[in-house]
């Protein structure tokens, strides 16, 4: 194992450095890395893989490095806890929405969407179901969820928060009479 660190133990340095821009950092990160490389260094199945094995473990130490440095910002105590009684009225007003459209599309995409999406059948069922094969359940699943969203997005503005849709606007007066 040793010949083998000193044999990459420079081009790993430059490696580090080059991730982290401190040689000092790099030299910290090294050495772990050749603490876990020696520690475990009985995983190693072909010596062959070495380098790659290095490196491997190098870049984790560096992505290691990275989430450690991460600032944690602490929440306030005071903050209130949302009201998941509440049902968000953006989702239900959207939901509302969504029957219209859906049956405007056609029958061949329309069924197998709403087998799937609505009646939380599976693909393979649906297939069963339509008498398709599995690939052609799926790529009509595919295809109307395809067409309900453009046509979703062709008649409304949507804002999409960390929440998922925090608001929504009709672009044009009785499209999918919502």
């Amino acid at each position: 194992m040793l010949n083998h660190w000193q044999e990459h133990k420079a081009r790993l340095m430059s490696f580090v450095i080059k991730e982290v821009g401190d040689p000092a950092t790099a030299e910290d990160i090294l050495q772990d890395v050749y603490i876990k490389a020696h520690t475990h260094s009985h995983t190693l199945k072909d010596e062959s893989n070495m380098g790659a094995w290095l490196y491997r473990i190098a870049h984790n130490a560096i992505m290691d490095h990275f989430r450690k440095r991460k600032p944690v910002t602490e929440l306030s105590e005071s903050l209130e806890e949302p009201d998941t009684n509440q049902p968000d009225l953006a989702h239900q007003e959207l939901a509302r929405c969504l029957d219209p459209l859906i049956k405007e599309l056609p029958e061949k995409y329309r069924l197998p969407l709403e087998m799937a999406e609505l009646q939380g059948m599976n693909q393979q069922q649906v297939a069963d179901e339509l008498g398709l094969s599995l690939s052609g359940a799926k790529s009509r699943i595919q295809r109307g969820r395809a067409q309900l969203r453009e046509r979703f997005t062709e008649c409304c503005d949507i804002e999409v928060g960390r929440g998922g849709v925090t608001d929504y606007q009709p672009k044009k007066p009785g499209c999918g009479e919502c």
